[in-house]
């Protein structure tokens, strides 16, 4: 029996069993589970996906689920699936009055900014960001400060007090086109670009425009190096190696491929190579798997974020239970935030999908690092 901390959600997950009923209703979904859910797990799994699913439509709440959710969440109960960015578009236009956010909480934070009019839910208060803890607004204000009249650009992994210091938001999705964006629309040659130090560096040998960076990292990407990559390929010659551009520039020097977590799969499913390498968080392989078809091997290496795996469906079915834990952002800080990520939403789409040109990625161009 699962158990939680809460008496009321430890009585009403006694109350869920794997029935003929439920068996019936979350077919489909076992369908595309098949081979990374074992038939006992999903005994476990299929009842809380169920639950879930009907306290969603009995409040009007919809799951928004990042490419790292673990695949019985990804596929089970995520309404709304994708990377930062498409999340965060989803959040602006939902007609539900609850979100959960299966992802972490600079997430949370922008769905509210977004929608604050919404309640948004996060089931676990200890799902934070490495990197989005690494900058503060304080910190951001004194880097204003010293380089006065440049635009900030902020990756959207930060909090809610970042976005309110920043002229515009990016993912890895679109961060040189803001970057772009943002040098023709202050009129100036260089662009202040925060926190991601790997981001950054790799947004710099894609543009002309100068980057000022910052020292932050995510601890999932910032683990890999190139000597992964040379394994990968030592043992499987015929891999293609799919990168996420929060990785050191060298591994992304070594990769075939460089996007965001949409971008790679896109990739995955249009091109389906027999064998891929995806750097990046592990879920990402579990769920593109799904998508890919047969005839696609997923090899490792990959790294667990310990953020994102506090999400659960146990988490998530308490959360809509109990209305627990609802995220709020400082009225003040939600109408100076706003304006950066509605900026970064509103920048078209690109023509072709989001990637790092390989070509490129292999010249060196320095960034001017705040020290």
């Amino acid at each position: 029996m699962l158990h939680s901390k809460n008496p009321i959600v430890d009585e009403a997950l006694g109350a869920l069993a794997f029935t003929p009923d439920i068996e019936a209703e979350t077919s489909e979904i076992y369908a595309r589970l098949k081979g990374k859910v074992s038939a006992i797990e999903w005994q476990i799994q299929a009842p809380l996906i169920a639950a879930i699913n009907r306290l969603k439509r009995e409040k009007n709440a919809v799951v928004l689920a990042h490419n790292y959710m673990t695949p019985d969440i990804f596929h089970g109960v995520g309404d709304y699936v994708g990377d930062s960015l498409g999340l965060a578009r989803e959040a602006a236009k939902s007609d539900a009055k609850i979100i959960v956010q299966g992802g972490v909480h600079f997430m949370a934070e922008t769905s509210k900014i977004l929608a604050p009019e919404k309640t948004v839910l996060i089931p676990d208060l200890r799902a934070g960001c490495s990197l989005a803890s690494s900058l503060t607004g304080e910190q951001l204000r004194l880097i204003k400060q010293r380089y006065p009249g440049l635009p900030v650009v902020s990756y959207v992994n930060t909090t809610a007090d970042v976005k309110a210091e920043t002229d515009i938001c990016c993912t890895s999705a679109n961060a040189v086109q803001v970057v772009e964006w943002a040098a023709k629309e202050w009129g100036v040659d260089r662009v202040i670009l925060v926190p991601d130090e790997f981001l950054a560096r790799n947004v710099a040998r894609q543009t002309h425009i100068g980057i000022i960076a910052y020292r932050g990292a995510c601890e999932v990407h910032e683990r890999f190096n190139a000597q992964d990559i040379a394994d990968v390929r030592a043992a499987h010659p015929n891999a293609v190696v799919l990168g996420h551009p929060e990785c050191p520039p060298d591994v992304i020097a070594a990769c075939d491929f460089t996007g965001s977590t949409t971008a790679m799969a896109d990739y995955v499913t249009q091109n389906k190579p027999k064998q891929v390498v995806l750097i990046t968080e592990c879920s990402m392989a579990d769920n593109v798997t799904a998508d890919a078809g047969d005839g696609v091997e997923f090899l490792r290496p990959c790294n667990l974020c310990p953020h994102m795996k506090r999400i659960t469906l146990e988490g998530i079915y308490a959360s809509l239970l109990t209305m627990t834990h609802e995220v709020t952002v400082d009225a003040a800080i939600i109408d100076k935030a706003r304006l950066s990520v509605q900026r970064m939403i509103d920048m078209p789409p690109t023509a072709t999908p989001a990637r790092y040109d390989m070509i490129k990625a292999r010249h060196h161009v320095d960034v001017e690092l705040i020290s």
